[in-house]
């Protein structure tokens, strides 16, 4: 199996979600990530979905998706010409003892820290999967509290969109260029 970045223009309607991830469930697919926004055009949504898949299959889903009415566009993006990031916030036992320590590791992963209370500190970091695990793991000897993860969001690199690219709704998943 191997990990692939789908990045979805839909139609901003409702019920488009259900429908797509409908999709995946029901070829037995689990999605490891899925993060859903607006874009530039307040019509269209941006669907980034990372999927943990063989090619053929993938094929055959987007395929699928490629005939719901409210899919725009489907790119598979290639995480080499790609910029993908994720958001945490991680809420850590921080007391008198221990607090300097937590600071320099925050700051070590270029954390930012939004919240302070008496005994924890909230921070917030954003980063790729690998990145977000280090810190975590950094983290659980303070103890952390809460943890909340976004899914991630993708673009491609340099100055093309996925809205210039060629023939919206190209069957197999068109790769950036």
């Amino acid at each position: 199996m191997t990990v692939h970045t789908l990045s979805v223009l839909v139609e901003n309607r409702p019920g488009v979600l259900a429908r797509i991830a409908g999709l995946f469930s029901r070829r037995g697919f689990n999605i490891d990530s899925l993060a859903v926004g607006p874009t530039e055009d307040s019509s269209v949504s941006r669907m980034t979905i990372v999927v943990n898949v063989e090619e053929t299959p993938l094929e055959q889903v987007t395929k699928q998706l490629n005939k719901l009415v409210e899919v725009i566009k489907i790119v598979e993006l290639d995480d080499r010409d790609s910029i993908e990031k994720e958001l945490m916030m991680v809420k850590v036992k921080a007391d008198v003892n221990n607090r300097g320590q937590v600071v320099d590791a925050i700051a070590l992963f270029r954390g930012k820290v939004v919240d302070v209370a008496p005994d924890t500190i909230t921070v917030q970091l954003t980063g790729n999967a690998d990145k977000l695990r280090d810190f975590v793991a950094v983290m659980e000897p303070f103890g952390i509290r809460e943890l909340v993860q976004s899914g991630m969001v993708a673009i491609g690199r340099g100055s093309r969109s996925i809205t210039e690219r060629a023939k919206p709704l190209a069957v197999p998943v068109e790769q950036p260029a």
